[in-house]
């Protein structure tokens, strides 16, 4: 599996979400079983779009027959990239781009398979990165492994966060090694060391992305979910990922300190599916696009944020209609980074 050009081979690596953007992508909701009332959706995906708007360039991939309405909904400051989306997650199913010191740009595709075969079909989803790299005008990478971008989290200077609950997965990688795995994310990402939290199987949407657990905000540091009462569900769960992230040391030897912030657990109701993760934030051009559920810890975590990055402004959109799908603000988009070339 190494004996090709590979990302890495050629001096590519996935910088971090806090460096310069040149756009936004996203992907338009599409797939009604996974909405209660998808016009509320769209609507919310437009809340997310415009909040990102205001700090970079954004283009929304939609279907063909969703084209005319997601252009009234929309408005015309956000760009629309047609193609035959399934699905609605770029997180998961859009590039991981990468850049060398050159300043130039290219992006991996893995494979795609709706989180383990969850839904059908996926075929569109699986060909959207191939058609956003297109677009963007870069060179394409392609990868046999099945992984999503919510299943990795990087801080640009040679670490790779991930799960063992998502990619060792049978539903996704029945015939590599988890040593395989390993390899081909340092390969495609330009990485030097992965380090492996639990994940959470208990969280069967995705099987445990880590973008929903733990999330890189500068070298040497991440923020982490906590459970913020003592009789939370998944209160171990949480514990454990913090305990194994707890000592390591990152790809350049520096301890890794840990910050930690409460999720939304209360606003649930029980199911099962939604999203309820306050790390699942997206960093943009100077500032933070974050999930508000209309509860006390709303502002609790912006506090969090803002402390973490004072020069950026922090923005919070109502999620309510995205997380009942399983998501957050991270999983709906993919920065695409800005180069000196």
């Amino acid at each position: 599996m190494t004996n090709r050009e590979t990302p890495k081979s050629l001096g590519y690596h996935m910088p971090p979400e806090w460096g310069p953007h040149e756009r936004t992508w996203m992907m338009w909701p599409s797939r009604q079983e996974v909405w209660d009332d998808m016009e509320a959706t769209r609507r919310s995906y437009t809340a997310v779009a415009h909040a990102v708007r205001r700090f970079e360039p954004l283009t929304m991939l939609v279907r063909p027959e969703d084209e005319a309405g997601a252009r009234a909904m929309l408005g015309t400051d956000i760009d629309l990239l047609v193609h035959p989306i399934d699905d609605s997650w770029c997180r998961d199913a859009g590039p991981c781009f990468v850049v060398d010191e050159a300043g130039r740009k290219a992006g991996v595709s893995f494979r795609f398979n709706a989180w383990g075969g969850k839904y059908a079909p996926y075929d569109g989803d699986d060909s959207a990165a191939p058609a956003i790299l297109e677009a963007a005008g870069v060179a394409c990478f392609s990868s046999e492994l099945i992984a999503e971008g919510g299943g990795i989290a990087v801080d640009g200077e040679g670490t790779i966060l991930t799960t063992d609950s998502c990619f060792p997965n049978a539903n996704r990688n029945p015939d590599w090694s988890r040593t395989e795995i390993e390899t081909e994310l340092k390969e495609m990402l330009g990485g030097d060391k992965v380090i492996w939290l639990p994940g959470d199987e208990m969280e069967t949407e995705t099987d445990g992305h880590v973008d929903g657990i733990a999330m890189f905000v500068a070298p040497g540091v991440v923020v982490m979910e906590t459970a913020g009462c003592a009789d939370h569900p998944y209160g171990e769960v949480m514990q454990d990922n913090i305990a194994a992230m707890r000592g390591q040391t990152d790809a350049k030897g520096r301890p890794i300190t840990i910050h930690t912030m409460p999720d939304a657990i209360a606003t649930a109701g029980g199911r099962e599916r939604f999203c309820s993760s306050y790390v699942n934030s997206y960093l943009v051009n100077g500032g933070v696009i974050m999930p508000a559920y209309g509860i006390p810890e709303d502002a609790q975590v912006r506090e969090i944020w803002q402390g973490l990055f004072p020069d950026r402004e922090v923005v919070m959109v109502d999620i309510s209609s995205i997380a009942i799908g399983g998501g957050g603000i991270h999983c709906i988009t993919q920065q695409e980074p800005k180069t000196t070339a």
